[in-house]
């Protein structure tokens, strides 16, 4: 069997011209709502000021100490408000040095961070809610309590956590399709 075969004749490459070398560079898989993208540094922020909120109304409650899940929404949401802030801040630098944050590594750090403060984030929200149902509806204790910050306090985790899920989405998505 007589098979021809390929030849291979090396072709030199054409000099670099001054645009091609100060072009900016394109990023194709830079999806709005990933990390260094304008997209995500409106979910980082929205995190971040609903976080605030719901933390700033809860603690501002002079009962709030009465039920654990109370605290537990302060701590988490608390928690969620320094890693979307400290995040806030790695995609303002990303933007303004036209840095790319598709790092293996800094995708898998940002999917673990966001996995845990999400899920810590729903099941305070979960918890506080429940609580809020049981004293107003329940035990109809609303005049003693101040079942409207309660509620409010809740709403903002759970829009909080809402904003959170595209940002671990997105990075899970990202992670799971490197490799």
């Amino acid at each position: 069997m007589n098979v021809s075969r390929p030849a291979v004749h090396p072709v030199e490459a054409p000099p670099m011209t001054e645009a091609a070398v100060h072009r900016p560079r394109v990023r194709m898989k830079d999806i709005q709502g990933m990390p260094g993208t304008k997209g995500g540094l409106f979910l980082r922020l929205s995190q971040f000021i609903f976080s605030i909120i719901s933390v700033s109304v809860m603690a501002t409650t002079s009962d709030f100490r009465s039920a654990t899940a109370f605290c537990y929404l302060v701590l988490a949401v608390g928690l969620q408000s320094l890693w979307s802030l400290s995040l806030a801040f790695v995609d303002i630098y990303a933007l303004l040095v036209k840095r790319s944050l598709q790092n293996y590594v800094a995708i898998r750090l940002f999917t673990i961070g966001d996995g845990i403060t999400s899920t810590l984030t729903f099941a305070a929200a979960s918890a506080s809610a429940g609580i809020t149902v049981l004293i107003g509806n329940d035990l109809d204790k609303c005049g003693l309590n101040h079942c409207t910050r309660f509620e409010t306090a809740t709403a903002m985790a759970f829009i909080s956590w809402f904003a959170m899920s595209p940002s671990f989405l997105l990075n899970f998505w990202s992670l799971a399709s490197r490799r």
